[in-house]
């Protein structure tokens, strides 16, 4: 015989089951996480970014994803789910720059570290790169297709000890993504490295060069950001880690001699999935 199909009530009741779960299971999250913070003392600002743990969790969520419930839903929840108990870790404010629009720089803030997270406005990149600086561990955000009259801001995170790029958001790449706004996120220099897969140099050209340009991206890499200087032609470029700064700087050599070539930045390979 077979068994009669469960009712309406039945399966809101497996609903209910489900989201007691889930709670339940948060919760219990949260209970770990206290375990954590008493154990490696990480209840101070900054000290619980982890963006290669990140990477990992999302390209595994993007792996293992499937059925009615949308992607862009279940990466909102576990964004939301890491950022939230990370701010309850270690307290800390998203500082961004705003001056390509409030609106598309709020959605990306939202979507990838919720509401309990601080944030901060501010008029420019460098005014969000000093916030990062001055603070004892919070984040900014700098849009990335800023254009020229943005200025070299990239030139902020040369040092030491100067702040620097940890991440590209939103992480996982797709069409009509609902925060798709190409974002790079700085902090101040982490205890532990984050991923090195992709690597971000500042630089300064005497001149632009399709040559430098196509040379580089035989390499895996690319122009991000340019910005015009008195004594030449500032650039923000990427390329794969494992590529030396011997072989960029032969890359770049049409453009003349690559001057204070330093690397500002590292973050993971972002996940691409088609819908």
């Amino acid at each position: 015989m077979t068994e009669p199909a469960p009712t309406l009530a039945d399966l809101r009741r497996e609903i209910d089951r489900i989201d007691e779960a889930m709670h339940r299971l948060l919760m219990e999250r949260g209970e770990i996480i206290d375990r954590l913070i008493a154990t490696k003392g990480t209840a101070r600002s900054g000290a619980a970014f982890r963006p290669d743990r990140e990477a990992s969790m999302m390209r595994a969520l993007a792996a293992r994803h499937r059925g009615l419930l949308p992607l862009d839903t279940a990466e909102g929840i576990w964004r939301v789910i890491i950022a939230t108990f990370t701010y309850v870790q270690a307290p800390f404010s998203v500082h961004a720059d705003i001056s390509g629009g409030d609106a598309p720089m709020r959605d990306s803030a939202r979507f990838h570290f919720g509401f309990t997270v601080p944030y901060r406005q501010h008029d420019a990149a460098p005014s969000v790169i000093a916030a990062v600086a001055a603070s004892r561990g919070d984040l900014g955000l700098v849009r990335l297709d800023q254009g020229a009259s943005a200025g070299a801001w990239w030139r902020r995170l040369e040092g030491q000890d100067a702040p620097k790029i940890i991440a590209r958001l939103p992480f996982i790449e797709r069409p009509d993504h609902p925060a798709g706004t190409p974002v790079l996120v700085v902090s101040r220099p982490l205890e532990n490295p984050g991923p090195r897969e992709v690597v971000l140099y500042s630089a300064r050209l005497e001149r632009w060069s399709d040559a430098a340009a196509q040379a580089l991206g035989r390499l895996g890499g690319e122009f991000i950001a340019t910005a015009g200087e008195e004594q030449g032609l500032s650039v923000l470029a990427v390329a794969p880690g494992a590529i030396s700064t011997g072989a960029l700087q032969a890359a770049l050599a049409p453009a003349g001699p690559a001057s204070g070539l330093v690397e500002v930045g590292s973050h993971a390979t972002r996940f691409k999935v088609d819908d």
